[in-house]
C-alpha cells in the first residue's frame, strides 16, 4: 500500500501523517494505512523489534517509565505489550495496557487490544460482526498511533541491553 508522504529533501517525515485524512476514516483500506503508520512509528521507538526478546523498561527523565515486554515471537511477527506502571494510592496501575502485533513481513503493526479486551479470536470475530470489529480495530489503532508518537517524542528509545 502507497501513502501519501511529506518530504524535506529525502527524508520522509511519517510524523506529519494524519492517517485519518489520508484515505476514508473507518474503512478496511483507512485501516490498513493506520496498521502501515503503527508499524514506521514502532520501529522508531524499537528499531531492533526484529531481534530482541524479553523485557525492557525505557526510562525518560520527568516521564513516565515504558514497559515493553516481547510476549511471542514467530519468524514473521512479533506480539508485544506497551505500558506504563503508575503507582497510585491503592497500588499499581498498569495503563494503556496495550498488547501489539508487528508483521515483520508486511510491515504492519496492530493494536490486538487495550487493557482487558485481549481476544486472540479477534479474526473470527470480524467474520461475525464485521462493522462492530472494524470499529473497535480502528479505535484501539487510532489510540497506539497517537501514543507512539507521544512516546518518540519524549525521547523513548527501546534498545538491546
Amino acid at each position: 500500500m502507497v501513502l501519501a508522504c511529506c518530504y524535506i529533501g529525502c527524508m520522509l517525515l511519517d510524523s506529519h501523517l494524519v492517517p485519518e485524512a489520508i484515505v476514508k476514516p473507518r474503512s478496511f483500506v483507512g485501516l490498513m494505512a493506520l496498521y502501515e503508520s503503527n508499524y514506521l512509528r514502532i520501529l522508531r521507538l524499537i528499531p531492533e523489534i526484529d531481534r530482541l526478546d524479553g523485557c525492557f523498561r525505557c526510562r525518560v527523565a520527568g516521564e513516565c517509565d515504558l514497559y515493553v515486554e516481547i510476549i511471542e515471537r514467530s519468524r514473521y511477527t512479533v506480539t508485544l505489550s506497551l505500558t506504563y506502571h503508575l503507582e497510585t494510592d491503592t497500588g499499581l496501575l498498569v495503563d494503556p495496557d496495550m498488547l501489539v502485533r508487528v508483521y515483520l513481513d508486511g510491515q504492519l503493526a496492530e493494536a490486538m487490544a487495550i487493557g482487558k479486551q485481549r481476544r486472540p479470536n479477534a479474526l473470527r470475530q470480524l467474520v461475525r460482526a464485521h462493522r462492530a470489529e472494524l470499529d473497535r480495530r480502528w479505535r484501539s489503532n487510532i489510540v497506539l498511533n497517537k501514543w507512539l508518537d507521544y512516546l518518540y517524542e519524549q525521547g523513548h528509545l527501546v534498545l538491546d541491553r
